[in-house]
């Protein structure tokens, strides 16, 4: 594996001299925040050694090197689920490119189902805590000691800092952005209306089938995380529709400015504050 990270990290290098800083991983339908990325080098998935091609609709498979708000970044454009059949080391292993690239921060974005009630469609809120419903963990197996601890604290996966700074940032846009905690699931099925009731009585405020792996690994490896989810649906059973890809896609291509400035704000307030 630390042979296989060093390989990608030589391949992207020999691209592009950016030396980033943050990194960012893009959820369904949230890809077009790209365009607000300066100096951009583009590289597809399949050019990267060890990288896997992406085959979910929204998620465009590219990793892109340039600039936003003057900090050097690295962008996910798209990211690898468990339910696509991947094994855990195959969807972290982006995570960890990134980490062996040099970021110290690193953003993680996904589209949710909303099950707070106080949530609507469109909101963006931040992710305080999780909860892994998903069945595995990415560090199942022998521990790689270049990479971090065999029992990483998760005390504070989701560092309180950053939660600050973007919460600054969304009162800067003119919003208020909300706060709760995420759970994930296998998938690919939508949840059952039972299972967002149980759901909700364990403290899960929204629900998607992501992210977690990576924030796990990117704790493991010592970086400071910030998750951000767009609420493009409320969950089943809330509102007595059904659920469809469709649909996801097209709420998230609705809040994609707003998500747009929100990050560039961000990461310009992660510069100044010096993070």
């Amino acid at each position: 594996m630390y042979k296989k990270l060093k390989e990608a990290a030589q391949y992207i290098k020999s691209v592009t001299d950016v030396l980033p800083r943050v990194g960012l991983v893009l959820g369904s339908g949230l890809g077009a925040f790209v365009e607000r990325i300066q100096n951009p080098i583009v590289i597809p998935y399949g050019k990267i050694p060890h990288f896997k091609e992406c085959t979910v609709e929204g998620h465009e498979g590219r990793l892109i090197l340039g600039t936003i708000a003057g900090v050097p970044c690295v962008v996910l454009q798209g990211r690898l689920h468990v339910y696509e059949g991947h094994p855990m080391e195959d969807i972290v292993f982006p995570t960890r490119v990134m980490a062996t690239l040099g970021i110290e921060i690193l953003i993680l974005t996904n589209a949710a189902g909303g099950i707070n009630q106080i949530f609507r469609p469109g909101d963006l809120v931040l992710m305080e805590d999780h909860i892994n419903l998903m069945g595995h963990n990415p560090l199942v197996g022998p521990n790689i000691s270049e990479l971090g601890p065999r029992f990483p604290d998760m005390t504070e996966a989701y560092g309180k800092d950053l939660r600050n700074i973007f919460q600054k940032a969304s009162l800067s846009l003119g919003r208020e952005i909300k706060k709760g905690i995420y759970a994930s699931l296998l998938g690919p099925t939508y949840e059952t209306p039972a299972e967002i009731r149980m759901l909700r009585i364990i403290g899960a405020d929204m629900v998607g089938m992501s992210t977690l792996p990576e924030a796990i690994a990117a704790n493991h490896l010592g970086l400071k995380v910030c998750g951000i989810s767009c609420i493009t649906n409320m969950a089943a059973g809330i509102e007595q529709k059904t659920l469809c890809h469709d649909d996801v896609k097209e709420m998230a291509a609705k809040v994609i400015e707003h998500f747009s400035n929100l990050l560039c704000e961000g990461i310009a307030l992660i510069k100044e504050q010096k993070i």
